[in-house]
């Protein structure tokens, strides 16, 4: 048999036998393609007796010759034959993931799972979405939009990495950070509330209002603020999502008070909005499973997000 010279380097796995390493069949490749051991160094970029010793390893681990001999190169024997297209295969996966591993610590390869509210996945989220994998694009995103109870419990399970919702009150196994969106008073455009600078409930005394649903924490707080301005709420249509608000505005059958962040979607659909007074918050909650570790593009994603909510803060 042709050993080459070298001291054994043997790994074995949990049941003893004994196992190639991934340098060890890149040496056997780069002979086959240049067929000589200088050559195959000199193509790693390793000295010709360290591409020896992994030869003589690889040679002892099979236990049968790799190369025969012919016009001064070295051929495949007829065991390696039968190996190669086997060893082709190892190689190239070991490659890709070397290259996935890599895009993922530059957090250009992953898949990020995000639950959201309906309104979430129709509105602001998807530009997020799209300028965040506009460079990244090993990256997929799962976008599942339901109810709050539901994305509660996907976070509790673990089964979503991140999520965006409203009325959360807190859950030992969910991390939480919670925003305040501005809100806006919205109504179809040449309205003659288009001349005010700020809308009040008063200035809302004889409009047909469409608002969520009456046993959600903000349409509490919007009833409320009416009775302190003491006029009453003339309740029209009620709704789930502010998307759902915004949209039967630009069909004339109401005013409504939404999130901005719905809000400037429709800015060029018909509808106008102003700042709604006294200020009204939309509390979001950005929601994530405190013992699932996140993966560094999550983490880079959750941090994009948050951001690019900043321009529409409610500020002290």
């Amino acid at each position: 048999m042709l050993y080459l010279e070298g001291d054994p380097c043997v790994k074995t796995d949990m049941s003893g036998r004994k196992t190639p390493r991934f340098r060890q069949l890149e040496a056997l490749m780069a002979v086959i393609l240049n067929g000589s051991v200088t050559a195959a160094a000199a193509d790693l970029g390793i000295s010709q007796p360290a591409a020896s010793r992994l030869l003589a390893d690889l040679a002892k681990e099979f236990d049968f010759q790799l190369f025969d001999k012919r016009d001064g190169r070295l051929v495949p024997s007829q065991e390696v034959r039968l190996l190669e297209p086997d060893i082709r295969r190892v190689i190239e996966l070991m490659r890709q993931i070397s290259d996935v591993s890599a895009d993922i610590t530059k957090r250009k390869a992953g898949h990020i799972r995000i639950a959201c509210l309906p309104g979430f996945a129709t509105s602001h989220l998807p530009r997020v979405v799209a300028e965040f994998l506009r460079d990244r694009p090993g990256i997929s995103v799962t976008i599942e939009p339901d109810r709050p109870e539901r994305i509660l419990e996907w976070m509790v399970t673990e089964q979503y990495d991140f999520g965006i919702t409203d009325g959360f009150f807190g859950h030992p196994a969910v991390e939480r950070t919670d925003v305040n969106v501005r809100t806006v008073c919205i109504f179809p455009a040449g309205h003659p509330l288009e001349q005010r600078q700020n809308i009040r409930p008063r200035d809302l005394a004889r409009e047909n209002i469409i608002h969520t649903r009456r046993d959600s924490v903000f349409f509490q707080e919007l009833e409320r603020r009416f009775q302190d301005d003491q006029v009453e709420l003339r309740s029209h249509i009620e709704v789930r999502q502010f998307t759902a608000a915004c949209e039967l505005v630009c069909h004339g059958v109401g005013v409504s008070v939404v999130s901005e962040l719905d809000a400037v979607k429709y800015a060029n659909q018909g509808i106008a909005f102003r700042p709604f007074q006294p200020a009204l918050p939309h509390g979001i909650s950005l929601v994530r499973p405190i013992h699932k570790t996140p993966s560094l593009i999550t983490l880079e994603f959750f941090e994009t997000f948050k951001a690019s909510l900043d321009p529409y803060l409610m500020r002290p």
